[in-house]
């Protein structure tokens, strides 16, 4: 049998099949792939709020695919990542790092926020699974060399980029979905307004997320005097694509501006020349009302910086797993910490 030694020092098998895994507040979900490989197998979404933790989502997920001997592992967590006590910021599950390694009889547990490795996923992306928002035009800050940005809506807001560096592309990890919410006209700060009565402090994704587009829709029916007919951020896409005067539509299109405004000043934040990808679970489903709404012109409406933004490229990410795939570009690459 033989036997290789992984960059990350950790001694790995021909053969060997590792788990990858990519876990946000609402679904699980898990694959096999080869070592040194980005090729996923044995694909399954599991519900995070039918089990207990993630032992029991893991266990179940082996049973399921017939998976044993498994001793590495890569799990991408939409969480902080940090020391070994694990608490996911939109579901109920908390772990040890260490217990979790033990438990699973893992030789290797390497574990990255979600989008750090929904970043490298990008990198492994088909042409076909990305969709031109804005082709921009870099000028001397080539696309190839310079930083990315990489942001998406779902049961949160995911933030990350990407930094080339000489033999590649270094992943960041953050949580810029916290940052405080800006309006940006009369509206927002109405709806600004809405909001504090709930909450103390509103972060952009209490506004860009599942959870955020219905209570956006909730605040502005408030706003306009309408009754929320709505229960769900499904309902509330459904009704928009079927009806373009509905408060639906209205909704999802403050959506998309808002997303634009934020995705415009990460952009600044991080200087990414080189390219946007707008991703995560909400966005593919109604992409045809996302390429036709005020997303970009938003995006770019940062008065003196307004050229600087639309230079760059804009893509949305159809990929149906590229926090998987990102998992598994992570496991040995020695520039992500885990």
């Amino acid at each position: 049998m033989t036997r290789a030694v992984s960059s990350s020092g950790v001694t790995a098998v021909q053969g060997e099949r590792v788990l990858v895994g990519d876990i946000g507040g609402t679904n699980a979900r898990f694959a096999l792939v080869k070592p040194g490989t980005v090729e996923l197998t044995n694909i399954v979404t599991l519900a995070t709020a039918d089990f207990p933790g993630i032992e029991a989502a893991i266990h179940c997920y082996a049973e399921q695919v017939g998976a044993s001997g498994i001793y590495r592992a890569c799990l991408a967590l939409a969480c902080p990542v940090d020391g070994d006590d694990i608490d996911m910021t939109n579901n109920h599950w908390l772990f040890r790092r260490q217990q979790l390694m033990n438990h699973l009889g893992l030789k290797q547990l390497k574990l990255v926020n979600d989008f750090t490795a929904m970043a490298l996923g990008m990198l492994h992306l088909q042409p076909h699974e990305l969709l031109d928002v804005h082709r921009g035009d870099s000028g001397l800050y080539s696309a190839e060399r310079a930083a990315r940005l990489v942001i998406g809506p779902g049961t949160g807001l995911g933030v990350s980029g990407l930094m080339p560096v000489r033999d590649g592309w270094v992943p960041l990890s953050g949580e810029g979905g916290h940052v405080s919410f800006a309006p940006t006209n009369a509206e927002e700060s109405a709806i600004l307004q809405g909001l504090q009565k709930r909450y103390a402090r509103v972060s952009v994704e209490r506004i860009l997320s599942g959870q955020g587009l219905l209570e956006l829709y909730q605040v502005m029916a408030d706003i306009e005097g309408l009754a929320a007919v709505c229960r769900s951020p499904v309902a509330i896409t459904a009704q928009a694509q079927a009806d373009e005067h509905s408060l639906g539509r209205r909704a999802l299109n403050r959506f998309f501006a808002i997303l634009g405004a934020v995705t415009g000043d990460q952009a600044l934040t991080l200087g990414a020349r080189g390219g946007v990808y707008v991703c995560g679970g909400i966005l593919p489903r109604v992409h045809d009302l996302f390429l036709a709404s005020g997303f970009h012109a938003a995006m770019v409406n940062k008065g003196r910086f307004a050229q600087y933004l639309a230079d760059v490229p804009v893509w949305l990410c159809l990929a149906e797993n590229p926090g998987l795939l990102g998992a598994a570009a992570a496991l040995d690459n020695d520039e992500v910490r885990g």
